[in-house]
């Protein structure tokens, strides 16, 4: 009888499933420096979690964290006829090319004016754009970073931006994934990497060569069935559920230690288990009755506009109160993106934004009055800006060479603007980051390094880890 076959007979079980795939780990190890993460903090941390609110479709960041008044100065012309047309930047030409007449001899595309106020908030004085003004109250606890830039010109940008790859490179694990991959858990009873809002379109998993076991759990807002597959198809009493639970988990542990290498198969053994123990937690997570009312309407769940965001903002506050590690949030997720306002951008983007300004004004403000602030990193992104000029009669196009991301808490400095853009919006000109330099920086705070996640077989690019942006951290 050879090792495996006795651990089966001995083990029956996730105890031998554990031993076995612990042997085969060692074994793959030997001779070789690699050796999977033990679940721990490489450096010392200074988060715990990390809520990442997503933007889809491209938010304007020169109507909301990056006013450029130099716009409405210049409105309706083109850069050859303003003083910005001796600047040799490739960028700028790049735009420049767009401002040329038709064959009519009409412009089809000249510099665009705000199309919102901005103001000074706070002893910083940051610079907000007046569709924020619930987030302005909070500036003093933002780091915004005016400098980011990506490569992906249409919404492939959206995988960019989680993955740090081009869609064209191929698929990658997201960011979540990799922190799901590298630290433990912090309460076994819930999901360690949780996704809320639509996902359609971008990208479908996290894992991805990592194993399907880092893919994030979707959950949606509902008390009674917040996952799928969370609750048996049947009724039945809870003796009979766990005798029959019992049953399956000693034949999955006989299956586990035959095929320890089998990712799909582990996924589906942790999935089966974690279900189980979800079955009683997430529901608590997802009934706001012992919320109180104060709470409740801080974070805008009264109101028809803030509802749908606000509920998940509010169920983020508790699942990381909770020790959840990672929840996602996809704002106007589907298709292109909800922010994408090719045409009637001020209706778009003062729309949108009200239904977002109120909730993460409330999540940042909950989560310091409760002391969560401190070891909870929140991020605000989007995958691109928009053009400083117009598109159509009312419109902003995809822009890539200069945009906003902003960061609080988690031992993340407040009431400073690291980067910047160009007069008019257009090129990060400023200590330019792309977007993996979000990615560093949410690992460093987490205490992890990604040189040190590599797996073997999966060299990663230099640009795949990014560099922290020290500037920003406390």
């Amino acid at each position: 009888m050879n090792r495996r076959h006795f651990l089966a007979d001995v083990g029956l079980g996730f105890t031998g499933l554990a031993l076995g795939a612990m042997m085969q780990r060692e074994s793959r190890a030997e001779g070789t420096l690699w050796s999977p993460p033990d679940g721990l903090p490489q450096t010392v941390p200074k988060a715990k979690s990390v809520i990442w609110l997503f933007m889809n479709g491209g938010v304007s960041h020169m109507e909301s964290f990056d006013p450029k008044p130099m716009l409405n100065r210049y409105a309706g012309k083109t850069i050859a006829e303003t003083p910005f047309a001796a600047a040799q930047d490739p960028a700028r030409l790049a735009l420049e090319r767009l401002l040329v007449p038709d064959a009519n001899g009409n412009q089809r595309n000249t510099l665009y004016p705000l199309q919102v106020g901005f103001k000074k908030h706070g002893q910083s004085g940051i610079e907000v754009s007046d569709w924020f003004p619930q987030i302005a109250k909070h500036v003093d606890r933002l780091a915004v970073v005016r400098s980011m830039y990506t490569t992906d010109s249409n919404h492939g940008a959206q995988a960019q931006f989680h993955t740090g790859r081009n869609m064209l490179d191929g698929e990658f694990p997201t960011l979540g994934a990799w922190v799901h991959y590298g630290l433990g858990s912090l309460n076994d009873n819930l999901p360690q990497f949780i996704s809320m809002g639509t996902r359609e379109y971008w990208i479908k998993k996290d894992g991805l060569y990592l194993g399907p076991a880092h893919d994030a759990v979707p959950l949606r807002i509902d008390p009674v069935r917040p996952l799928d597959f969370g609750q048996p198809a049947q009724p039945g009493a809870d003796g009979v559920r766990g005798v029959g639970m019992d049953l399956v988990r000693q034949l999955n542990g006989l299956r586990g230690v035959e095929y320890p290498d089998d990712p799909i198969l582990s996924a589906r053994i942790a999935s089966y288990e974690l279900a189980w123990r979800m079955q009683q937690s997430v529901p608590e997570v997802m009934d706001f009755s012992k919320e109180s009312d104060e709470t409740k309407a801080l974070y805008g769940i009264d109101q028809p506009h803030t509802q749908e965001f606000a509920s998940q903002l509010l169920a983020s506050r508790r699942l990381v109160e909770r020790g959840v590690r990672f929840i996602q949030i996809q704002h106007g997720g589907g298709g292109a993106g909800a922010w994408d306002a090719h045409s009637g951008l001020k209706a778009n983007h003062e729309s949108l934004a009200r239904s977002v300004d109120q909730p993460v004004a409330a999540l940042l403000e909950d989560l310091s009055r409760r002391g969560l602030l401190d070891e909870t990193l929140v991020v605000f992104a989007t995958e691109f800006g928009r053009t400083p000029g117009s598109q159509g009669a009312d419109g902003r196009d995809h822009h890539i060479y200069g945009f906003s991301v902003w960061m609080a808490g988690g031992g993340i400095k407040g009431g400073v603007v690291h980067g910047a853009t160009d007069e008019i919006g257009f090129h990060a000109v400023e200590n330019r980051h792309y977007v993996t330099d979000i990615h560093a920086t949410i690992l460093q705070q987490l205490g992890l390094d990604s040189r040190r996640l590599e797996i073997p077989g999966r060299k990663r690019l230099e640009i795949d880890h990014g560099r922290p942006i020290t500037a920003i951290i406390g």
